[in-house]
């Protein structure tokens, strides 16, 4: 028998961390709860778990206090985080994505739901340790070491930052990236650089792959993000 996924949940809420704590069990997970910011990043770096989920209001250190510290430890930055949070800003949705969370869910949600986004997230990390040289996507294949873009037998070119920007996307499938985060794809052939730069690339970017591939998302006022395909199979 597989051994359960271990999550750690940070949530001051009662109602709110028992109704998850329900969730965890029903979906599989070994959920420990921690109910300030203190007790639990000492809980995290003591049981160094598969995933954390986070609340951003909390008392001693708030969840952006403790998303920075686990991302500025060699020991902890790789766990994945969600934040949830009733605070559904665009500014706060995305200091969290930058601060290193891999997802952000506004309260109120659907424990279930947050689950299929623990799931998600935790398929993602398994995934993005391959090693393969070839990223495929629906018709099109992605060849990584030879900075190709095919469907089929057909080559379509791209600019280093278009690959860029479409090799970030595919390795965080089913992730909201920010304009910033993507901002570092871009190579600095121009003197001045702003986040608007990405959208002109991801325009581009659209019309090569067609219009059937509707995969990359507006995330209206943060960034995009690529389809997780795998979720349409759950």
């Amino acid at each position: 028998m597989a051994q359960k996924k271990r999550v750690i949940l940070l949530e001051d809420e009662e109602d709110i961390a028992a109704l998850i704590k329900l969730q965890a069990d029903i979906s599989g997970y070994n959920l420990h709860v921690e109910t300030d910011g203190v007790n639990g990043l000492k809980a995290i770096e003591r049981e160094k778990p598969d995933l954390v989920v986070l609340d951003i209001m909390l008392p001693g250190l708030n969840g952006f206090d403790v998303c920075r510290r686990m991302k500025t430890n060699p020991d902890l930055k790789k766990i994945p985080i969600i934040i949830i949070s009733a605070k559904s800003d665009e500014l706060d949705m995305v200091l969290g994505l930058e601060l290193g969370a891999d997802d952000y869910v506004a309260k109120p949600f659907s424990p279930k739901v947050l689950f299929s986004r623990v799931k998600a997230v935790l398929r993602r990390g398994v995934a993005g340790q391959k090693t393969d040289k070839t990223m495929g996507f629906g018709e099109f294949v992605l060849e990584t070491d030879r900075y190709l873009l095919r469907r089929g037998n057909d080559y379509i070119t791209l600019t280093l930052s278009e690959f860029n920007i479409l090799k970030r996307l595919l390795e965080n499938q089913g992730r909201v990236l920010t304009r910033n985060q993507l901002l570092d794809d871009i190579q600095n052939d121009d003197s001045f650089i702003v986040d608007r730069n990405v959208d002109v690339h991801i325009a581009a970017l659209r019309k090569k792959l067609g219009p059937n591939f509707n995969w990359i998302e507006t995330v209206r006022g943060i960034g995009y993000r690529l389809k997780d395909l795998s979720d349409d199979t759950e």
